[in-house]
């Protein structure tokens, strides 16, 4: 069973891990490969989001077991979408446990940020065999984009969350687990997560981005909400241009708890991979207007300004969240 200790005292014990990690540090950002691009999942719907018309004709289509079509040669923005949920669920386990296992035999470490809402449900899957037994759980090291700056055992909390769904019930040890300190004000508790993040970079248990000079997490695990807002970044607020922090905090969010720390988009957008998992017919609005062609830069939601400098972007959806784009 997880639990987590502080992020402060989590990185000063991660320091131990630094001869298991000494050598194997990350490649390059431009090193950094793809995922092996074999089927995943119960036949999703495969196409790169930078298609004019990204609803593939039904002849294009996997049937009958086939693979669906791969994307371009070179795209690195890929949209799934499945008929169920479940569906969504084994496919994410797939690919997340895929990652796993690349970036354990790379890096000796595979360093994975969380996020709230219906996310812990789609990692369902990855708590049952084979992949209980089969994934090097010792090697995970899981973070939060966001927290909400309540205690650890409150309804809120997107540990609580996590822990309840995910973490009670897969054995990553407990000091690679770093929750945020909830004794702190929202303003310390950013502080003190970016000082965690640091040190960890530091002991080679976080990669860095050359491209970029921000922390370079191996897969970032991500929801959106109706709004189009993600982490804690939401639409219109200052937070969206934060060029210079790691982490910051946030006191007056349009959601409640209005308390919250955040990644800002300059660490969001320096991973190498990340996977958003958006599904339910309240996000298709914001899920067509990040898919669309028709772009501005003035009125860009949250989403939109998740753009990877160097890796890899799926989105994971179901049916109703892409039906704005089916009937274009």
């Amino acid at each position: 069973m997880s639990t987590s200790v502080s992020a402060s005292a989590a990185a000063a014990a991660a320091a131990a891990l630094l001869p298991i990690l000494t050598g194997r540090r990350s490649p390059p950002a431009s090193r950094v490969p793809g995922i092996s691009r074999r089927r995943i999942g119960s036949n999703p719907r495969l196409f790169s989001s930078s298609a004019p018309s990204p609803v593939l004709p039904a002849a294009a289509m996997a049937t009958d077991g086939a693979a669906p079509a791969a994307p371009d040669a070179g795209s690195k923005n890929k949209l799934l979408v499945f008929d169920t949920k479940e569906d969504l669920a084994v496919s994410l386990a797939k690919y997340t446990a895929e990652l796993s296992e690349k970036f354990a035999a790379e890096r000796g470490a595979f360093t994975v940020v969380l996020s709230g809402g219906s996310l812990i449900d789609a990692l369902s899957k990855l708590t049952e065999p084979p992949y209980l037994e089969s994934v090097d759980w010792s090697k995970w090291h899981v973070f939060w984009v966001d927290e909400r700056v309540v205690p650890k055992n409150h309804e809120d909390s997107n540990y609580k969350l996590a822990f309840d769904g995910f973490l009670s019930k897969v054995p990553i040890p407990p000091g690679q687990v770093y929750a945020i300190n909830d004794a702190l004000s929202a303003e310390g508790a950013a502080d003190d997560y970016e000082a965690c993040l640091k040190q960890l970079v530091k002991n080679g248990v976080i990669a860095m981005s050359a491209a970029t000079g921000f922390p370079r997490f191996d897969l970032q695990l991500l929801g959106m909400g109706p709004d189009g807002h993600i982490a804690s970044l939401f639409p219109g607020h200052p937070l969206l241009n934060e060029k210079e922090r790691w982490v910051t905090y946030i006191k007056d969010s349009p959601k409640p708890p209005p308390e919250r720390i955040t990644f800002t988009f300059p660490v969001i957008n320096s991973s190498a991979y990340i996977a958003m998992v958006v599904t339910g017919a309240g996000k298709a609005g914001p899920v067509q207007k990040a898919l669309s062609d028709k772009q501005t830069s003035s009125d860009l939601l949250p989403v939109e300004m998740a753009v990877l400098h160097d890796g890899e972007f799926t989105w994971f959806t179901d049916k109703p969240a892409v039906s704005m784009l089916q009937n274009k």
